[in-house]
């Protein structure tokens, strides 16, 4: 490997590595320091597909790339996702819903509004009092008006697309417009130089591709970090029960169907399904704990969770796909001149869709700190492992937390999810102390959290938990303040949903003439 980093080689394709391809040459366009990227990707390998959500961060990455927005939501059936909505999680009864929308809470930074929501509001939901998305959501309504130019929008929204179209949209984009050369070609062995570092893969027709900094984004197999240089994987099992996924493609009844703003997660008996609206159709699927129940039994119940929204006889037409869940990640994620990013580097389980966030912030942070040779990228390496120790470590608490609270006791599975020996220490700790005050931002001590403070007030008191204030001054609390944020929240919905399109309405139209530019 020379002292310089110049070649850039990405071993696997799919989503995690189209978009590393894009990011790393769109960072690298307008300069002069000559780094090629190349990517190499298999021709039997097909893509995993369950990453079919994404967040809010993806407007600015496909801007960076130069990805037109109209164009994503043409070619990759996409629609507007504004956050995730919550069936059952809590008692399986009827009116057991909330949500956890993308925009932050009305007011959030100025004052206590879990603190004026209980004392004064505790009738409604949560997300309903501090965010007009609750509502604009569940009426359907697009994010954005139709002259709302590309990116922009008057809630913050992600997008639901058809993953496997997003992959080549990504793909053809970076080969014809940003100059990634790409290798389509089976990766026979690693080629290691003196010092320890890869130099180069050999592939079974092209031979011998040689760089200085290798990304591995060949997913579960891992080839380069996982079994090239053996760096451990940590399993989490013990935390995340979630083996198996099931997964399905299911059609609209009509063309004009709704389709909805967040996606959908419903408790089920041993696990939850996802219900995600494209513009096309639905991707729906359970995800599962395969030691309390059989694949057999979970496809049963998944098909007639289908059925309920189209029929049994379509549910029954319907062919399933079953993935595997290996719950953990790397012990370090970038060791010596190899950085494993998307499935390389772990995966919990798709609840709240941090796969693809997870790609973008690894990307973001190594375009950012880019080594320039072999002495900076030691330390460039052990940076990125202290940040991503620490974001897996959030990750888990967070996802734990949609369990942690459920006063479901109906299965065996809903008991052992919420036992407190369940639980991550960390996430223990900070329950009790969210007791006597809502989370905040000193409570999480990264920047660019995967998950902020306000997402955990969603969850918890979309969950019911009860904060006992009685311990705090109540000029902590601005409780005016806070009464007034809420009541303009009321006066904000009414204008958004007496301006705000549909999302079927909104796709349409894009469909047909594309958005405005900005």
């Amino acid at each position: 490997m020379s002292e310089s980093i110049k070649k850039i080689i990405i071993v696997g394709g799919g989503t995690a590595g189209w978009l590393a391809a894009g990011l790393l040459a769109a960072e690298f366009r307008h300069n002069e320091a000559g780094v090629s990227i190349t990517l190499i990707e298999s021709p039997d390998v097909n893509t995993i597909g369950v990453g079919e959500g994404t967040w809010p961060s993806m407007r600015a990455t496909l801007r960076k790339i130069g990805i037109s927005e109209t164009d994503l939501i043409r070619e990759c059936f996409a629609s507007f996702k504004q956050g995730s909505k919550f069936v059952g999680w809590k008692t399986g009864a009827a009116d057991d819903i909330y949500h956890h929308p993308f925009s932050i809470p009305h007011g959030y930074a100025e004052c206590n509004l879990a603190a004026a929501w209980q004392a004064q509001f505790a009738d409604r939901p949560f997300a309903e009092v501090v965010s007009s998305q609750f509502v604009v959501a569940e009426q359907g309504c697009a994010p954005k008006q139709i002259t709302t130019p590309e990116y922009a929008g008057v809630l913050n929204y992600g997008y639901h697309l058809d993953a496997g179209k997003f992959a080549a949209l990504l793909q053809r984009h970076c080969t014809t417009a940003l100059g990634v050369i790409h290798v389509l070609d089976h990766v026979t062995q690693v080629v290691a130089d003196d010092s320890g570092d890869i130099a180069g893969v050999d592939t079974k027709a092209s031979g011998v591709i040689y760089g200085d900094l290798f990304v591995d984004c060949s997913g579960l197999s891992c080839l380069l970090l996982g079994q090239h240089f053996g760096v451990p994987f940590v399993d989490k099992k013990h935390l995340s029960l979630n083996d198996t996924a099931l997964a399905m493609q299911v059609p609209y009844p009509e063309q004009s169907s709704p389709i909805e703003s967040c996606t959908i997660a419903t408790a089920q008996s041993a696990g939850w399904t996802w219900d995600i609206g494209l513009s096309s159709r639905r991707g729906v699927g359970y995800v599962f704990s395969s030691s309390y129940l059989s694949e057999e039994k979970a496809e049963m119940e998944l098909r007639a969770h289908i059925a309920k929204s189209v029929g049994q006889s379509v549910a029954n037409s319907l062919s399933s796909k079953k993935l595997s869940i290996r719950a953990g990640h790397r012990q370090e994620f970038w060791h010596r001149n190899c950085v494993a990013v998307g499935m390389s580097a772990g995966f919990i389980e798709p609840l709240e869709a941090s796969a693809l966030a997870l790609v973008e912030l690894s990307m973001n942070m190594i375009c950012e700190e880019f080594p320039a040779d072999k002495v900076a990228m030691k330390i460039v390496a052990k940076r990125f492992n202290e940040v991503f120790s620490y974001r897996w470590d959030r990750i888990i608490d967070f996802l734990k937390l949609h369990y942690a609270l459920t006063e479901r006791n109906d299965s065996d599975y809903w008991r052992d999810m919420s036992a407190p020996e369940a639980l991550p220490e960390h996430l223990r700790e900070l329950l009790l102390l969210w007791k006597h005050r809502p989370p905040h931002r000193s409570d999480f001590i990264q920047v660019e959290e995967i998950f902020p403070s306000a997402s955990y007030q969603y969850v918890l008191y979309g969950m019911g938990f009860s904060m006992d204030a009685s311990r705090l001054p109540r000029t902590s609390d601005n409780l005016p303040m806070a009464t007034a944020r809420i009541r303009e929240t009321v006066e904000k919905t009414r204008k958004y949903l007496s301006g705000l399109p549909s999302n079927r309405a909104l796709i349409d139209h894009v469909m047909k003439h594309g958005m405005p530019l900005i």
